[in-house]
């Protein structure tokens, strides 16, 4: 059953449900508009740009149910409709979706208070949806279950603590929590996954704004902690990415695609040559064009007279005629036609359509939000 409930952080009351139980909970945050990530955000919610043709927010509710989640809460605020169309009542996944309204985009902490009607009494496992982590984190809330007292956080080593909440630990428990501190003690940045218990709710009661006018999440963590709670830290072992710029996208997208096993359920003609591995879906047409894995080409696609290279991901109802690309991302029901110089390392959106460049020339990185409508020159 798919619920909506519109809720505020004053009240943290949700209409018609009880809390009370304590079995493990998820909350996925799904709302912010992904400045970092304009044009692309500009029409839909930063959560559901893809990766290997599958929306960034797809991946935290799959490894939630992976998890043994199954009761999972999305906030969602201006983007909600989008939202709420793409995940549907999650029975696709496994789950159990239920929508919450966030009033204003004041701050994790507070997106967090408006789910506490939700949550009720359950530990829950905090997941930011523009987030993603490469192999899950079953393990992770396996280690949580299994504390029994206490929260925890994730956390990943960083090249730039600077730009990060740092955490201080001592054998294994968070001492302390800096926010983009001038000189860090440490490179171990405080991702967006979070296993927390009730207790936060009071901390989070007596927060202040901070001075961007949020309530923030590290400041509760730190409540927890001055206010003798335990807070855990495990350090991530496999590949995390804050996907808020279209290179964090792209890498993600080379990451995931590295991972694939080869698959052909659609038609190749014989004057096409596959080098493996390739994901050709069922539905998807491509003749007389060289496809160089790891890339996937979804349902109802069309590859013409193309090269297609290396980490490149192709969504469903695309036509790519006459050109080449690699590295790349292409979102749905676009048209790429007779472009002669190489198209590397791009991002484009949705219902997109790109033609001429008859002159061959080096390779260009594009970033074109959904609805474009390119001629280029021939001259």
């Amino acid at each position: 059953m798919t619920e909506t409930v519109t809720a505020t952080a004053e009240s943290g009351v949700r209409d018609g449900v009880a809390g009370g139980d304590d079995h493990l909970k998820g909350l996925i945050l799904s709302g912010g508009k992904g400045s970092r990530l304009r044009p692309f955000t500009y029409t839909n919610a930063k959560q559901l740009v893809p990766i290997a043709n599958k929306p960034v927010l797809f991946y935290a509710i799959e490894q939630l149910v992976e998890s043994g989640i199954t009761d999972i809460g999305v906030i969602v605020g201006d983007t909600a409709e989008q939202v709420e169309a793409a995940v549907g009542d999650g029975k696709r996944f496994g789950a159990d979706v239920t929508f919450i309204h966030q009033d204003a985009p004041l701050g994790i902490a507070h997106a967090v208070k408006t789910a506490q009607g939700y949550l009720g009494q359950s530990p829950f496992v905090l997941y930011l949806g523009d987030n993603f982590v490469l192999g899950g984190i079953k393990s992770y809330v396996e280690r949580f279950v299994g504390m029994g007292a206490g929260s925890q956080i994730l956390l990943h080593k960083v090249e730039d603590p600077q730009s990060f909440g740092i955490a201080e630990l001592v054998e294994g428990r968070v001492t302390k929590i800096v926010e983009k501190p001038s000189d860090p003690t440490s490179n171990l940045a405080v991702i967006g996954i979070y296993m927390l218990r009730p207790a936060v709710f009071d901390v989070i009661d007596r927060l202040k704004p901070s001075g961007r006018g949020e309530l923030e999440i590290t400041d509760a963590l730190q409540g927890l902690i001055d206010g003798g709670q335990r807070l855990d830290a495990e350090v991530l072992d496999r590949y995390w990415i804050d996907t808020g710029k279209m290179d964090d996208i792209l890498n993600a997208n080379t990451m995931v695609l590295g991972t694939i096993a080869h698959r052909i359920e659609g038609e190749v003609d014989e004057r096409s040559r596959v080098h493996e591995p390739v994901i050709v879906e069922e539905g998807a047409r491509v003749s007389n064009s060289v496809l160089r894995g790891p890339l996937i080409v979804a349902a109802g696609t069309e590859i013409v007279d193309s090269y297609v290279g290396a980490n490149t991901s192709i969504d469903s109802g695309c036509r790519i005629k006459g050109c080449r690309i690699e590295g790349s991302v292409v979102m749905e029901n676009t048209v790429i036609e007779d472009i002669h110089w190489p198209i590397v390392k791009s991002m484009v959106g949705r219902n997109v359509e790109l033609r001429g460049g008859h002159n061959v020339g080096a390779g260009y990185s594009l970033t074109l939000g959904d609805h474009s409508r390119i001629e280029m020159p021939d001259g």
